[in-house]
């Protein structure tokens, strides 16, 4: 069998939407200072620095401790989007994403109990293309 390597670069940056009163247009910020009741925003960027197509791309971001997934946040052009509430060993569209209570029956996640967020892009990334994904949370 043979293995080909791609050059697919990735970068993440995140952003905070500080609450304005009164004001129509939330300012942006360092995310790291965000008080709670902010809104972040995390998106990676991918690109293809190779001479060749680059296929089964897959980025997964962990939704960080103490905030909660904003439903619908979530975006990423020709992506499939799963999550995980039991920190990345099983995937599913948003609405399928299931977690045990304390009863011990399964019952669907809440926002709050969401892991992470995958993204699979479809088909291949072109040689000097790039692609971005993202998602939102707010600061608990």
């Amino acid at each position: 069998t043979s293995h080909q390597t791609h050059q697919v670069e990735f970068r993440g940056t995140e952003k905070a939407h500080h609450p304005t009163a009164g004001k129509p247009e939330p300012r942006r910020g360092p995310a790291e200072k965000a008080p709670p009741g902010a809104e972040v925003i995390y998106t990676s960027t991918f690109r293809n620095n190779g001479a060749k197509p680059a296929g089964n791309i897959v980025v997964v971001n962990p939704i960080p401790a103490n905030t909660t997934l904003v439903g619908g946040s979530a975006a990423g052009d020709n992506t499939e989007i799963t999550f995980s509430a039991d920190g990345g060993k099983a995937w599913a569209p948003a609405d399928k994403v299931r977690v045990r209570g304390a009863d011990g029956k399964e019952r669907p996640a809440g926002l709050s109990e969401f892991t992470h967020v995958r993204w699979v892009y479809r088909g291949d990334l072109a040689p000097g293309k790039q692609g971005a994904v993202s998602f939102r949370v707010t600061v608990n």
